[in-house]
């Protein structure tokens, strides 16, 4: 049953790629660039079609670590009056964006799927306390309090607020909830902490009530799950930067894979919904102004259209090289840290 778990992982990363860069190839088959090859997966070549219409090779490649469709004048001058290079800056902004783009728009899609048919939506209403009570005390919050701000921030739905508590929960800080019509806050609330992989979280310490299951408050779920998850990504990326996770919390397409399988093995609905994070953390990251990656092209057209005329090509596609040669590098060591930690 593992090879079934890991081929279905595949799979479900593979499609994510395909997403990404049929965002790309769309807007550049509507803004008519000459386009060269589709491609999913890199290195050698397993099939390829090149397709007598159009001239674009369609083609499945080995490692399944990313994908590309290649245009004409991507990366040099072209004389072709349709290479990407000669298109108009905006057009050429919206194809770089386009995979971002709809990798976060279907994780979003799902998302709403996702919570539609969830058996049960939490509020931020604390139902029960999971201490015999002592957390309670030692706060003055009581059962049927809703919290609405962490630190001062709002929060609209329980995965807002567990993920506020446990990033920053670890130290005391100010609660704000809604009894009886009255606002309360109460400062320097100590919550219960845990430690996972090393790395230290807050935890609620409480059961929430649950909510009603209507449209506007499955409308409300979907909506704010999204926006927790991509501040999630960008908040765990600064995180890594400022050193609260290490190395080890850096996981390549071999990690992710075998998140995805411990996913699938757990049931459907955890898969799907780990699918939506890799999507939307795959769009989030590509619009990272870095040098081969979308957002580093991204920066280069906005420079353009604001100086009104391109940096030198050649120059930007050695910038973009050694963007590339940097990156797969650094995926190189994840993959072997991966690889490592299955003999651990």
């Amino acid at each position: 049953m593992t090879a079934v778990y890991v081929i279905i992982a595949i799979f479900i990363f593979g499609f994510l790629i395909f997403i990404h860069e049929g965002g790309h190839y769309l807007f550049a088959r509507l803004f008519k660039v000459t386009v060269n090859e589709f491609a999913i997966g890199m290195g050698p070549k397993i099939i390829s079609k090149k397709s007598k219409k159009t001239g674009i090779a369609y083609s499945l490649r080995l490692l399944p670590i990313g994908g590309f469709v290649s245009m004409a004048g991507e990366d040099e001058e072209s004389d072709d009056e349709n290479a990407f290079c000669n298109i108009s800056v905006w057009k050429r902004m919206i194809i770089t964006v386009a995979g971002a783009a709809t990798n976060i728009i279907a994780g979003i899609l799902v998302m709403s799927i996702f919570v539609a048919t969830s058996a049960h939506l939490a509020s931020t209403t604390v139902g029960k306390f999971t201490d015999n009570g002592e957390f309670s005390a030692a706060t003055g919050i009581e059962v049927g309090d809703t919290i609405t701000k962490v630190e001062g921030k709002r929060v609209y739905i329980y995965s807002q607020l567990y993920y506020e508590i446990a990033r920053k929960g670890i130290e005391p800080i100010d609660i704000t909830v809604e009894r009886n019509g009255e606002t309360i806050t109460f400062e320097d609330v100590r919550f219960p902490t845990e430690t996972i992989k090393g790395t230290l979280f807050g935890t609620t310490g409480f059961i929430p009530y649950e909510r009603e299951k209507t449209v506007g408050n499955i409308v409300k779920e979907a909506f704010f799950q999204s926006v927790t998850t991509i501040k999630t990504i960008w908040e765990s990326l600064y995180d890594l930067i400022t050193g609260r996770y290490g190395i080890e919390a850096v996981s390549g397409p071999v990690g992710i894979t075998e998140e995805l399988v411990s996913a699938a093995r757990s049931g459907a609905r955890n898969l799907v919904y780990l699918a939506v994070v890799i999507s939307m953390n795959v769009g989030f990251m590509n619009l990272l102004p870095i040098p081969a990656l979308d957002g580093g092209r991204l920066l280069f057209e906005v420079i353009e259209a604001v100086i009104g005329r391109p940096i030198n090509r050649t120059v930007e596609g050695y910038i973009h090289l050694v963007g590339m040669i940097l990156i797969l590098i650094l995926m190189a060591l994840i993959i072997f840290k991966d690889i490592a930690g299955f003999f651990r």
